[in-house]
């Protein structure tokens, strides 16, 4: 495996079929993926219809990350694109688009910009209204280390999601 989903994180995944082949893009992974984009389905009605979070994160010692000052964190950047709203519900599904690949980077930001993903708890949440966090990893693009040539990936958004703007 070369990268890794949370555990309530539905989609897509990279695995190498080489030792070789996986240190080669572990140790160049930011040159390697060059496309990145999760769908989420957050809390409340997300005003903007598009945007860039970008911010400081660091970890806790409970393993929470959060956004903080300069000095303490790495900067993260996730760009986002409101797909559908649904007032019914008071949900927004977003499409994101990871600029830098921090760890809990999405929930952290979400919970930050007052709209944390539908089921995640420990991100903010009050309501699961699909039995687990509302978090897919929809696109993966990434250029082969070896062959040079780029391999382009995608899922589905979950029909649980989708059935939330109905």
């Amino acid at each position: 495996m070369l990268h890794r989903l949370d555990r309530e994180t539905s989609g897509l995944m990279m695995f190498a079929k080489s030792e070789r082949v996986k240190v080669k893009i572990q140790s160049a992974w930011e040159q390697t993926v060059v496309e990145r984009k999760y769908f989420a389905v957050v809390e409340g009605l997300v005003s903007r219809d598009s945007g860039m979070i970008s911010t400081y994160l660091t970890e806790s010692k409970a393993l929470k990350v959060y956004v903080t000052a300069r000095e303490e964190g790495k900067i993260a950047h996730t760009r986002f694109r409101v797909l559908k709203r649904s007032k019914k519900n008071d949900v927004t599904l977003l499409e994101l688009e990871l600029e830098t690949g921090r760890k809990n980077q999405i929930r952290a930001h979400m919970e930050y910009i007052g709209h944390p993903i539908v089921g995640d708890k420990k991100y903010g949440s009050t309501r699961s209204l699909i039995g687990r966090v509302a978090l897919h990893a929809g696109v993966l693009s990434f250029v082969h280390p070896v062959t040079g040539e780029r391999h382009d990936f995608s899922t589905p958004i979950p029909r649980r999601f989708t059935e939330l703007f109905e």
